[in-house]
């Protein structure tokens, strides 16, 4: 269960942040984001507790890889919506963000299933090519 902060405690760990996440958690999209998420899983009445998840991650409280089991536990989410919603959420909250909270919380952030990676690029293999035998063009006309 993620510990519950004090409004002063929360300044203190707000002033902390890099600005790229002091400018996500109180960002319109990001509430936005959430709004949608809920109203297309059919959680709207959760949507603060689930505000509240989303703000303990960008804060540094609550590392992004236990989301989907406090969703679970704590809202009482089924298994299969609460890892949906935390998928959602990855991949239009803290996507975005991504390389400040590897940084908070020293951890590297898998990609998203489903999101497309770059296959590595491919070394050109050059096949030998059969030398041309020197002759003359019979289609060819002469120029004049």
């Amino acid at each position: 269960m993620p510990k519950k902060y004090t409004s002063e405690q929360f300044w203190k760990l707000y002033e902390k942040l890099p600005q790229e996440l002091k400018d996500a958690l109180f960002a319109e999209e990001t509430g936005n984001n959430i709004y949608e998420i809920c109203e297309r899983n059919g959680i709207s009445e959760n949507l603060d507790q689930i505000v509240e998840y989303v703000g303990q991650v960008l804060v540094g409280v609550l590392p992004p890889d236990e989301l989907p089991e406090t969703l679970e536990k704590e809202i009482k989410l089924e298994k299969e919506v609460a890892k949906k919603v935390s998928q959602e959420i990855n991949r239009f909250i803290f996507y975005p963000v991504k390389t400040s909270l590897e940084e908070l919380y020293k951890i590297e952030i898998a990609p998203i299933a489903g999101t497309p990676v770059r296959p590595p690029p491919r070394k050109k293999i050059e096949a030998e090519k059969p030398e041309k035998p020197e002759r003359e063009d019979v289609y060819r006309e002469p120029i004049e």
